[in-house]
């Protein structure tokens, strides 16, 4: 099929190359030149592994091109996927000002070039219930009738993003419109070829779908969170009760392990704009207007340990800070844990040396030149009072403590992602913070 992605950010540009590799011809639209310019060189503008593989493949077989022109994008395909941002605005609601702008581009395009062609125009940035609705309306202003708008949320995890759109848990398509139905799922069948559904459904649903999922998943990472904070005042374990919560099988081991908040692109923006959707249409989710409180909240526990270990005074510390990204294998610093904890401790007078394997670079626009940025994870540890561990990259999780312990001013560790056991660092007599566990003094 001819297909045209509007938008090259994270789902776009996973979204136009995962298409192309299944024999799709691809045209992506964006107008940020200089972004563009480095995809018609084949350059991959987001870090997400495994997708560098196939862009340089899609690009080669000629199957991927990029453009800044809407007009001939919109022409030449039959379906045209909206990969546009929709950031939070000052209210908490996702702004529509991108999706409901192409929309009207997309309205004069046809309406010029005689309608004469049925197009399908797909959302599949996470929009809220009623979008597709305004975006039809907004397409049939300029008088044109010849096209279906259709929502086909993504559920991409970031850093798992191609096998997620390569191996799909479930498409869901929503539309009511029965030719746009059949082609959508003519897309779609190459991707789900071991039985995965390909769940049909209105627009409303389709959009209120995504929304529910994450946000379900928020609910799940803070309840352990809120309970892990609980276990540190009775004496438990949260991960003994993880474990025994987790075979349960109503339950099920994903999304139980408990940290310092939940960030990136979807969780954050999303859960508070179904908040905010749902407050508009008198009908409140009040559960996770609590789950924002204290998602916000859980991200200043480890500055609360560190102030208590410091008798309140860290003024001259000196941090080192083992990952910066909200997860691993990314470099998304998008509503980040470590960009609030690390501002907290520069607040308090301390200073800090940071490593990321992937997000230094990131890093700097949220926290500019602020804290000094290491080249590897032992530099980062140089003449530091204690270390911090905001993300659990792999290479941090078996690191060499000889050389940790000869670098470290003081043998003391505050854990946000729990990587380390208490029981080894007692032996290895380090002074150990983490999250609903016990603390261990060394």
């Amino acid at each position: 099929m001819n297909l045209a992605v509007v938008g090259t950010g994270y789902v776009g540009l996973v979204s136009g190359t995962c298409f192309a590799e299944m024999g799709n011809n691809v045209i992506c639209v964006d107008n940020h030149q200089e972004k563009l310019e480095k995809l018609k060189n084949a350059e991959v503008t987001i870090y997400e592994p495994g997708l560098e593989t196939i862009f340089y493949r899609n690009i080669a077989k000629k199957r991927l091109d990029f453009t800044d022109d809407l007009k001939e994008a919109v022409l030449n395909s039959e379906i045209i996927f909206l990969c546009l941002p929709t950031p939070q605005d000052g209210n908490g609601a996702a702004d529509l000002q991108y999706v409901l702008g192409v929309a009207e581009n997309i309205g004069e395009i046809l309406k010029e070039n005689d309608d004469k062609d049925f197009k399908i125009i797909v959302n599949k940035s996470t929009v809220p219930v009623g979008t597709a609705k305004r975006v039809t309306d907004q397409i049939a202003k300029a008088g044109v009738k010849n096209f279906d708008v259709v929502s086909n949320p993504e559920f991409l995890r970031e850093g798992f993003a191609v096998d997620d759109f390569l191996k799909p848990d479930r498409i869901v398509i929503g539309t009511s419109n029965e030719h746009s139905m059949q082609r959508m799922k003519e897309l779609y069948e190459p991707f789900v070829r071991q039985g995965n559904p390909i769940l049909a459904m209105d627009t409303a649903s389709a959009e209120v779908t995504k929304y529910a999922a994450n946000s379900y998943l928020a609910m799940r990472i803070t309840f352990m969170n809120e309970l892990a904070n609980f276990c540190e005042k009775v004496g438990a374990n949260v991960d003994m009760i993880r474990r025994g919560m987790g075979t349960d099988n109503r339950i099920g081991k994903r999304f139980l392990f408990p940290g310092i908040g939940y960030g990136g692109s979807c969780f954050p923006k999303d859960v508070n704009a179904l908040i905010k959707t749902s407050e508009e249409n008198e009908s409140p989710l009040k559960i996770l207007t609590a789950v924002d409180q204290v998602n916000k909240a859980q991200k200043l526990v480890l500055v609360d340990k560190v102030l208590a270990h410091f008798n309140n005074n860290i003024k001259g510390k000196h941090f080192a800070v083992w990952g910066l990204a909200f997860k691993p294998n990314t470099d998304d610093m998008r509503e980040a844990p470590s960009v609030v904890i690390i501002n907290e401790l520069l607040k308090h007078g301390a200073t800090v040396s940071a490593h990321d394997p992937v997000a230094s670079e990131t890093a700097k626009f949220y926290l500019q030149d602020r804290i000094t940025y290491a080249e590897s994870e032992y530099e980062a540890l140089n003449n530091a009072d204690a270390l911090f561990i905001f993300t659990e990259w792999n290479e941090f999780r078996n690191p060499d403590f000889a050389v940790v312990s000869s670098k470290l001013k003081n043998k003391v560790i505050f854990d946000g992602r729990n990587i380390f056991e208490p029981s080894k660092m007692k032996e290895l007599h380090y002074t150990y913070y983490s999250i609903g566990r016990e603390a261990v003094k060394g």
